[in-house]
């Protein structure tokens, strides 16, 4: 506002210039040598190698903790500050402070304060992306304000900057970097912590705990006494949770499971579906989640499919709204003193109903698709299958195939895959099994499926394959025009990119 009233009514721009004139004056005559060595050492802190110092080690240290999201917004916020700043100043070409000597060297037009500008959206930056919140923030914006302040009067005293370009400046740096962090990487969706686990993990205590206390409460009927996460080693599109819940009628207390979702987790999704339809064509063309309500209201379906068809999966209670459109949980049973397969004992009775339960979802015509040591269970002895958002209804062939492959695999980890095989025999054909493992290789199987794997003397797989008939490999790569269309895109993207980065390199440089 205050640069299009300045843009198009001139008398105001005369009006800040004999403002600035006056105060400018004024300044030059309180310069003594010992202030001078002051302010000059503040200037310091706006000159370029200050500032590309500042943001080269942003740069490398949300590399080291691995925060993409965080660094993208960063460099974004860069970019596009030093392109409105460079419009800004080319359109005013507002010059530098008359008849006053300048201490120090300057750049360009003033208006706004370039250095200062800069200097904002840097350390901005930097408290939105490496500071936790809470009082440790509060403290840095407190800082930020001081540095800014002091760099405002030093380039004032030192005649660079009239003072409303230098307080421009400042204001137009923290103003994009703060819209640019609230707006794209928000911390109750992309929270800066340092405790680990995954960026899929949402904090839930605070002000989201107790919303989902009341969204339990007004819209299932249950109280929840206590949220703690669980699982989160073997999740990462979603927060699992374990929720104590009140008995009712003096009964004792009982828990249940739920998964919250927010929009960050359909992002997620929507770039892992983009990924490997590049990545394996047709056999990944799936159509991605665009609301989080939609993918949550798929997972409570697939319960409930299951439920009815009488697998053992958990019992559904329902979808709980947190915030409209960008948290929702939903509740299920929770299987108490169950343990994951890879902890338990694996006896011939589990190995049986693990290959009984493939050949339930076959004849359903379902395949469950993240069959992994985290998503079974063993209670009392009987097999429990979580997990089921990334089940699929009608697959194809080769989707079961890898679901029965993946099952005697995970099987195989915790016993011999000579009694596996043995077992699966009963229930697949030789010709099944071997096209099974012919259609399971690499990413075929989830990543934490992969990582036992690898960490086991045996090679499993090729023991399988030595048992059964022998079968061609079957390719997992699937040319589509889908898949061209987006490869061709993802590329182009990139480049697009990489050229403007490289065209704006002064940002950094």
């Amino acid at each position: 506002m205050v640069l299009i009233i300045l843009a198009w009514f001139e008398p105001f721009q005369r009006f800040f210039e004999r403002i600035d004139a006056g105060r400018m004056e004024w300044v030059a005559g309180l310069r003594t040598p010992w202030l001078t060595d002051v302010m000059l050492a503040i200037v310091v802190v706006t000159s370029r190698w200050t500032i590309r110092v500042l943001r080269w080690a942003t740069i490398l240290g949300l590399i080291v903790f691995r925060r993409w999201r965080h660094l993208l917004v960063f460099v974004a916020a860069l970019i596009l500050l030093e392109i409105l700043a460079a419009m800004s100043t080319s359109a005013f070409a507002r010059p530098r402070p008359f008849n006053i000597r300048p201490l120090t060297g300057w750049v360009g037009y003033s208006m706004p304060s370039r250095p200062l500008a800069g200097l904002a959206v840097t350390l901005i930056g930097m408290t939105y992306s490496l500071i936790v919140p809470g009082r440790p923030r509060f403290v840095a914006k407190v800082a930020i304000a001081v540095v800014l302040t002091l760099a405002i009067a030093a380039r004032v005293y030192a005649g660079v900057d009239q003072l409303t370009s230098a307080a421009f400046g400042a204001v137009f740096g923290v103003a994009i970097g703060l819209a640019m962090f609230r707006w794209f990487a928000p911390n109750d969706v992309f929270p800066v912590t340092y405790r680990g686990g995954k960026a899929a993990h949402l904090d839930v205590t605070g002000a989201r705990g107790e919303a989902i206390r009341l969204g339990v409460h007004d819209q299932l009927g249950l109280t929840v006494r206590a949220i703690k996460p669980v699982g989160l080693e073997g999740s990462g599109g979603s927060t699992p949770l374990r929720l104590t819940i009140a008995g009712a009628d003096g009964e004792p207390d009982r828990y249940v499971f739920a998964k919250l979702y927010a929009r960050s987790h359909v992002r997620a999704d929507r770039w892992y579906k983009l990924g490997r339809t590049i990545r394996y064509g047709r056999l990944e063309d799936e159509t991605p989640f665009q609301t989080v309500r939609r993918f949550v209201e798929y997972e409570d379906y697939t319960l409930r499919l299951m439920d009815d068809l009488g697998l053992p999966t958990p019992l559904p209670y329902g979808v709980v709204e947190i915030t409209p459109e960008r948290e929702y949980l939903i509740v299920m049973e929770f299987f108490d003193g169950a343990v994951e397969l890879g902890d338990a004992t694996v006896d011939d009775a589990i190995i049986d109903q693990g290959l009984r339960l493939v050949r339930r979802l076959w004849d359903a015509g379902l395949a469950h698709r993240d069959v992994k040591p985290a998503n079974l269970m063993v209670q009392d002895g009987e097999l429990r299958l979580i997990d089921v958002f990334f089940v699929q209804v009608r697959p194809s062939p080769w989707r079961q195939a890898v679901d029965l492959a993946n099952m005697m695999l995970v099987l195989a980890l915790r016993s011999d895959p000579d009694r596996v095989y043995g077992t699966a025999v009963r229930y697949f054909t030789p010709d099944e099994i071997a096209e099974a493992f012919a259609a399971t290789r690499g990413v075929a199987s989830p990543s934490q499926l992969r990582t036992q794997l690898k960490l086991d003397d045996r090679d499993l797989a090729a023991r399988f394959r030595e048992l059964g008939p022998a079968h061609a490999p079957i390719s997992i790569q699937r040319w589509s025009l889908r898949r061209a269309a987006l490869t061709a895109t993802v590329a182009l993207g990139a480049f697009i990119a990489v050229g403007f980065v490289l065209s704006n390199w002064t940002v950094f440089a």
